[in-house]
């Protein structure tokens, strides 16, 4: 009787486990096309999504700095992620979007050329970046595996650090 009353119990408690731990395997992911690309970033890095809103220029900064710009009282910088790729730019369309990320202690706004979906993603479906990609300088976490494509996801604080 013990036995079968402990069967039930395990039962329960797996039953009680099971969801929890296989949330935590998955990472939910934001996608993003710049180029012909597509990459994602954590959800929980991004601040917010908006449309192209006027920026200021600012001298002496890198080409892929477009400028800086205002939300909420915050003035933040404005990285063109075409240029920053090392892709011709472009002009905005309607599908240009300005995803605003935070990391530890930087802020900023990147140019996207659209949106594709939130994306989620079992932590096993996630390949380390390339060897030809230095782990430690690159921007690239890892290689999202997904049914019909692979998807590049890169590492926010690679994206926010300042070599301005």
């Amino acid at each position: 009787m013990s036995d079968k009353l402990n069967q039930i119990f395990q039962k329960q408690q797996k039953q009680i486990d099971g969801p929890d731990k296989a949330d935590e395997d998955i990472i939910q992911l934001v996608g993003f096309v710049v180029g012909e690309e597509e990459y994602a970033i954590p959800i929980l890095n991004i601040v917010e999504i908006i449309k192209p809103i006027e920026f200021t220029r600012v001298p002496s900064v890198p080409e892929y700095v477009l400028g800086v710009f205002n939300i909420r009282g915050s003035v933040i910088p404005l990285i063109d992620l075409r240029r920053r790729f090392n892709l011709p730019p472009v002009n905005n369309t309607g599908d240009t979007r300005y995803i605003v990320m935070k990391g530890e202690g930087n802020t900023a706004g990147f140019v996207i050329d659209r949106l594709t979906e939130a994306i989620r993603i079992k932590r096993n479906r996630i390949d380390p970046a390339p060897e030809t990609v230095s782990s430690e300088k690159g921007m690239i976490y890892g290689i999202g595996k997904r049914e019909d494509s692979m998807l590049t996801i890169l590492k926010v604080e690679a994206l926010l650090k300042r070599d301005f």
